[in-house]
């Protein structure tokens, strides 16, 4: 979990300063080419690894941020139609995440959620803290069924201090309990930004031949042909997705839909649009 996590944030860095997203990149660690006289210390010598040139890494100040990080471990996000599950796909984030807000000296917890709530490790800015976060991750397995709205307000009856609410999962579960939820996080002053994951044939339903669907979360079993269903499908996804959607905009919440074959570059500059907006 801590290679992934390093190599996803690294790479990322590298090629933020290829991309129009440079400006991001002082939020963490603003890194320039090496010039004669730079103290030899604040070489990167891991950026140098890669590309074979010289940069030196500039910090800014302590910001003292506390982020939360809510991971959805029900079953449902156990499923995949590829390589990765929606799970690992999270999870992997979470560490990414994790891993850059700690190098911004962020403080950084993170809950983990199916009916009920599994884990929660308060938010802690410390290198050291990296370590705790990443082995729990590795822990963690899907299980249960889902009820993401109880355990939203549960978690934002526990939080005392505002912060960055970061929302990891399909949010497949009724939309007026999840909106509920995310709107109690806003009341209580935090910043939210959701990341909904689902899977690409979740989204396109591009099955062929006799398919037989399992509920992950139950014993329910439907046999069908997806071509005759296909439309009508992909017509109730993208109108729950845009339920969700226009309810977060509505509360000021920042929403990005992510798909497993999604780049993690997405998500992290969808992260750092939303810290560059907390001052």
């Amino acid at each position: 979990m801590q290679l992934r996590a390093r190599m996803v944030v690294e790479g990322f860095m590298v090629g933020l300063h290829k991309s129009p997203y440079h400006g991001f990149s002082v939020e963490f660690a603003e890194h320039r080419p090496y010039m004669s006289g730079d103290p030899l210390r604040n070489l990167d010598w891991k950026v140098y690894a890669k590309t074979d040139r010289l940069y030196v890494k500039q910090y800014e100040e302590e910001t003292n941020l506390k982020s939360y990080i809510l991971l959805d471990v029900s079953n449902s996000m156990n499923y995949t139609s590829g390589t990765i599950t929606k799970f690992q796909y999270a999870s992997y984030l979470a560490a990414a995440l994790s891993f850059l807000m700690i190098q911004q000296r962020d403080a950084v917890g993170l809950a983990a959620y199916d009916t009920e709530l599994r884990t929660y490790l308060p938010p802690r800015s410390v290198h050291s803290y990296l370590n705790v976060l990443l082995s729990q991750l590795e822990k963690l397995t899907p299980s249960s069924q889902t009820d993401i709205g109880k355990n939203l307000h549960r978690v934002a009856e526990r939080i005392s201090r505002r912060g960055l609410i970061i929302v990891l999962s399909d949010l497949l579960d009724e939309p007026e309990n999840i909106i509920s939820g995310l709107k109690h996080f806003r009341h209580n002053g935090h910043e939210v930004l959701v990341m909904q994951i689902l899977d690409p044939r979740e989204v396109d339903f591009a099955f062929s031949g006799d398919v037989r669907f399992k509920d992950l979360e139950g014993d329910e079993q439907v046999p069908t042909q997806p071509w005759h269903i296909r439309k009508e499908y992909q017509r109730l996804v993208g109108e729950f997705v845009e339920r969700i959607r226009r309810a977060c905009q509505e509360a000021q919440i920042d929403h990005t839909l992510l798909k497993t074959d999604t780049s993690y570059d997405q998500a992290l500059i969808s992260y750092l649009t939303k810290r560059a907006t907390i001052r």
